[in-house]
């Protein structure tokens, strides 16, 4: 075994060593000189360094922090684009269920299986999209660089289009809607024209002197043949009433129609019972409007020669009237005493005294309007009353027109032909319309026509076929 040999044998030579190095550091430190190295002898020299190589051109630890957030910077920009186009076809995929479910809305009604179809397609099309966009999300296998950009502008670009789609089937619908609440409107308004009808006949029934509602506020400087018109119908309408009443109460005494209409106009219908109503109408209308031509109905006690009062004292007279209270009229002593004699004398003219006795089994009626002490206060006689009352209004217009107007009343005659232009048929002729070439003609007048300046009001005629006239 050998003995180890003493540390201190190369020590000193070590130290040497040491010494120079320090020493060589000393001088370079005074004289500013670069590095020392060893020459050939094993002593050390200085080493000088060109002017142009400095500390600057070596790298520094700031350029190497430069150079890491520089490409953390392009990372999170990089990472952005791949998130935005993520979301762009997220948004896109969105857009499109929406716009296949406002299909699929608008294909209920009316049902169309093809559209709903179509649009269920789509809605899985879209969801298997938008599970493929997770699973990308989840991978990160979702591409970036300019890729990105580009396929984000597509999807942007394709949930435009998804939302004008959606909004062109909104609007489709809203259109179809608006369709229908139209045609809802239009119903609504013929219900609301037919209750405005029937709320009006019910209004005449209970109130006859509110039905004059178009004449309401008629000054006489705006007086023209249509309001004429509007209280002729008036007029009428309460003569068709009475008539009516007249034959119900003709039945329940047992009187023969066909023999009481033939004695009114014989051999002037058709052989027709249900056309008898006509006959008595005429009856009634013919009575009524008998005179009408004179200033004072031809009442007995006013001269028909004399001057024609100014007519503005007929239109304020015929606005007193329509506004004034049946029963006022009948025990007035003013503007209703003309109406009381006319009143008086139509019934007594109209009602047959054998038609009286057979309704109510005495002539009370007569009486009491004969002494002039008073009207009868019956149902039947009130209704006579309020069609003379009409009767009157419309005789108080009709001179309420200026004298150039030339109003006239006017009847067609028996036997001649039909023509549209001043009559207008209540009922077709019963076999004109078999009778080949042969033309209607008029078989008696129903309600007289009116000439009012240049407007011509039809009268109402009952028309028999040329072969049954000539029977």
């Amino acid at each position: 075994m050998e003995t180890a040999r003493p540390a201190h044998a190369d020590l000193g030579g070590f130290m040497r060593t040491v010494t120079k190095i320090v020493r060589f550091r000393r001088r370079s430190a005074k004289s500013g000189a670069g590095f020392g190295v060893v020459s050939e002898d094993g002593s050390i020299g200085k080493v000088r360094f060109p002017e142009c190589f400095d500390d600057a051109s070596l790298p520094s630890q700031a350029d190497f922090l430069e150079e890491d957030e520089k490409k953390r910077q392009q990372q999170l920009l990089h990472d952005r684009e791949v998130m935005e186009s993520l979301l762009a076809k997220l948004f896109a995929s969105v857009s499109a269920v929406k716009a296949a479910y406002a299909q699929l809305q608008m294909a209920q009604s009316p049902y169309d299986p093809d559209i709903i179809q179509s649009a269920d397609q789509v809605v899985v099309s879209e969801l298997k999209q938008l599970s493929q966009l997770k699973q990308s999300y989840y991978k990160r296998q979702i591409d970036g660089g300019s890729s990105a950009r580009d396929t984000q502008m597509l999807a942007e670009i394709q949930e435009q289009r998804n939302l004008i789609k959606a909004f062109q089937i909104t609007a489709k619908k809203m259109e179809t809607d608006l369709q229908h609440k139209d045609s809802e409107i239009l119903l609504l308004r013929e219900q609301l024209s037919e209750s405005e009808k029937v709320n009006k006949w019910m209004e005449g029934k209970v109130h006859p002197e509110r039905s004059l509602q178009m004449v309401d506020g008629l000054r006489l400087s705006g007086l023209n043949p249509t309001h004429f018109l509007s209280v002729l119908r008036y007029a009428v309408k309460s003569m068709r009433s009475f008539a009516k009443v007249m034959v119900e109460g003709m039945e329940r005494s047992g009187w023969d129609l066909d023999a009481a209409a033939t004695s009114i106009e014989r051999d002037g219908l058709c052989g027709n019972s249900e056309h008898r109503v006509f006959v008595f109408e005429s009856y009634v209308c013919r009575t009524m409007f008998s005179d009408f031509q004179h200033h004072e109905f031809g009442l007995p006690g006013h001269d028909m020669n004399r001057p024609l009062p100014d007519r503005r004292l007929f239109f304020d007279e015929f606005v007193e009237l329509k506004l004034a209270k049946l029963k006022q009229l009948l025990h007035g002593q003013s503007a209703g005493y003309g109406f009381q004699k006319f009143c008086r004398a139509k019934y007594l003219k109209l009602v047959h005294q054998s038609m009286e006795e057979s309704f109510f089994g005495n002539l009370d009626h007569r009486a009491l309007l004969g002494s002039g002490n008073g009207f009868p206060e019956t149902e039947f006689f009130l209704g006579f009353a309020e069609m003379a009352r009409r009767a009157w209004l419309l005789h108080r217009l009709f001179f309420s027109f200026e004298p150039e107007a030339e109003a006239s009343i006017f009847q067609a005659r028996k036997g001649c032909r039909f023509s549209e232009v001043f009559m207008e048929s209540v009922a077709d002729p019963e076999g004109a319309s078999a009778a080949g070439g042969l033309n209607p003609v008029v078989g008696f007048t129903v309600v007289p026509g009116f000439k009012v300046g240049k407007t011509v009001i039809q009268c109402k005629v009952y028309l028999k076929s040329t072969a049954a006239a000539r029977r």
